[in-house]
């Protein structure tokens, strides 16, 4: 069985954000699967997806601290500007991480590990709304 479906997140500051739970409450479709794979792709060259803690909040703000350091603003060789010094280093950011994650679904649910939870990494000041497209790809739950 195959599914896919357009999703849009709310506006987030820059940052790095949980996104797992606003992900699921938007996938009923999720319960129909006994196993399969889900493939969240965003559809943004200034924002990207990954994987990591979903406990302790201040993994996020480091994870922002560390992308700050690596990818600076207003850079003298940057020549792409025009849209502001916060979207050179974006795009950089975002490539760094990817545009996309591949989750295991198991009964009906996202095979995540007991400390994992799906970042939405804001990479611009104010990104506005975002859109991820998911693909479920599977065996229907009997």
């Amino acid at each position: 069985m195959w599914i896919q479906k357009e999703l849009r997140l709310k506006p987030r500051t820059r940052g790095f954000h949980l996104i797992t739970d606003e992900i699921v409450r938007q996938l009923p479709e999720l319960q129909q699967f006994a196993v399969g794979l889900v493939h969240i792709f965003i559809q943004h060259t200034s924002a990207s997806l990954t994987i990591n803690e979903n406990a302790d909040p201040t993994v996020r703000a480091d994870f922002e601290s560390v992308f700050n350091r690596l990818v600076p603003e207003d850079q003298p060789f940057y020549q792409h500007t025009l849209e502001g010094s916060d979207d050179l280093p974006a795009h950089i950011k975002s490539s760094l991480l990817g545009p996309s994650l591949t989750i295991p679904l198991t009964a009906g649910r996202l095979n995540l590990g007991t400390w994992q939870g799906i970042y939405l990494c804001e990479h611009r000041d104010h990104g506005g709304s975002r859109r991820l497209l998911i693909t479920l790809n599977g065996e229907a739950a009997r």
